[in-house]
């Protein structure tokens, strides 16, 4: 299907919304633009997003908000040992006034969905998740139905309680575009929030920014976001260097790296930096572009040995090196 001519006039305008949507959902979350920006990214490329960061920094809430903003509808599922893929996708019930079963659709039937502690349920559950991420398609009896779009997963993992979960096997963790960081707010944010919490008057009205089919359209406008031949090619060095770092002259990095990215890596990579273009109300993309989004598209696709935990040397550092050292060609 050939995208549509690009208004270069709407694009305009979508891209200054889309600086309004960080701020109407700062109006609600304190210190938190770059967690809001990287679920833009996933949502306007359809990809998810696995989360990982500290109980209190607001994950839940951002969502919410930025579900409010986006006109979009907002489902959070717990995820705990003994729930069922049935609790997720839905079930069939037997009316007794019919005489018949029906569908009873699941939570998993809405836009924006938070798979809170997602290592906590079996792999039954994370794969019936991680199925309908892939697919965009559920399966409930005999039927097949269509998941509502835009749609968009942000799993979340607790860094510090590993007690009682089961870790995401590599293969699933790679089906996630981004893997982000997110770490407690500074002084000044973590005042404002308590001042906040404090003020039981408070009550912040963010209004609605885009529609469906602004976001429609903002895919549309970020698909022909320009990516040179140069670009695509530092893309993919990034991603062999990962692979083959001694190629590229990382021979202390090379001794703790037991896999490298897979190529979901070079494909998520391109299309998260479109996106980050666009954002800087760009049309092509520059390096700057590729090297502020590597991080969160890499840092979960490279799998260190034990030599690296033993040496406190985290992926963070690996990702660090390579952008330092692997150059554009011009």
């Amino acid at each position: 299907m050939e995208a549509q001519p690009i208004d270069k006039d709407l694009q305009k305008e979508h891209q200054e919304k889309i600086s309004q949507v960080v701020t109407e959902v700062g109006k609600v979350v304190i210190g938190q633009d770059f967690m809001v920006t990287r679920l833009l990214v996933g949502l306007f490329t359809q990809g998810h997003i696995l989360l990982e960061g500290v109980p209190g920094i607001a994950k839940t809430l951002t969502v919410n908000t930025l579900a409010d903003v986006l006109h979009l509808d907002f489902q959070r599922l717990q995820f705990t040992p003994d729930l069922l893929p049935s609790d997720l996708v839905g079930t069939m019930i037997y009316n007794q006034q019919k005489a018949e079963f029906e569908v009873k659709k699941g939570p998993i039937f809405a836009n924006l969905i938070l798979a809170d502690e997602i290592n906590r349920s079996p792999a039954k559950v994370q794969s019936a998740l991680l199925e309908a991420m892939q697919e965009k398609t559920v399966s409930i009896g005999e039927t097949t139905y269509k998941l509502d779009r835009p749609f968009l997963v942000m799993a979340t993992q607790n860094p510090i309680d590993q007690e009682g979960t089961y870790p995401l096997p590599e293969a699933q963790v790679d089906r996630f575009m981004l893997k982000v960081h997110v770490g407690y707010l500074d002084k000044e944010g973590e005042l404002e929030v308590m001042r906040r919490i404090a003020d039981l008057s408070f009550a912040p009205d963010p209004k609605p920014i885009l529609s469906k089919d602004d976001i429609f359209s903002i895919r549309n406008e970020i698909n022909q976001v320009a990516v040179s031949e140069s670009i695509e090619k530092y893309i993919i060095e990034l991603v062999f260097a990962t692979r083959n770092p001694r190629e590229y002259k990382l021979d202390h990095e090379a001794q703790y790296i037991q896999f490298g990215a897979s190529p979901r890596a070079s494909i998520n990579l391109n299309l998260a930096s479109k996106a980050i273009a666009f954002f800087n109300q760009r049309d092509y993309v520059l390096p700057e572009d590729v090297k502020e989004i590597a991080m969160d598209v890499l840092n979960h696709r490279i799998l260190l040995n034990y030599e690296a935990e033993a040496d406190g040397v985290s992926t963070h550092d690996i990702i660090g090196s390579i952008l330092s050292k692997v150059q554009i060609s011009k």
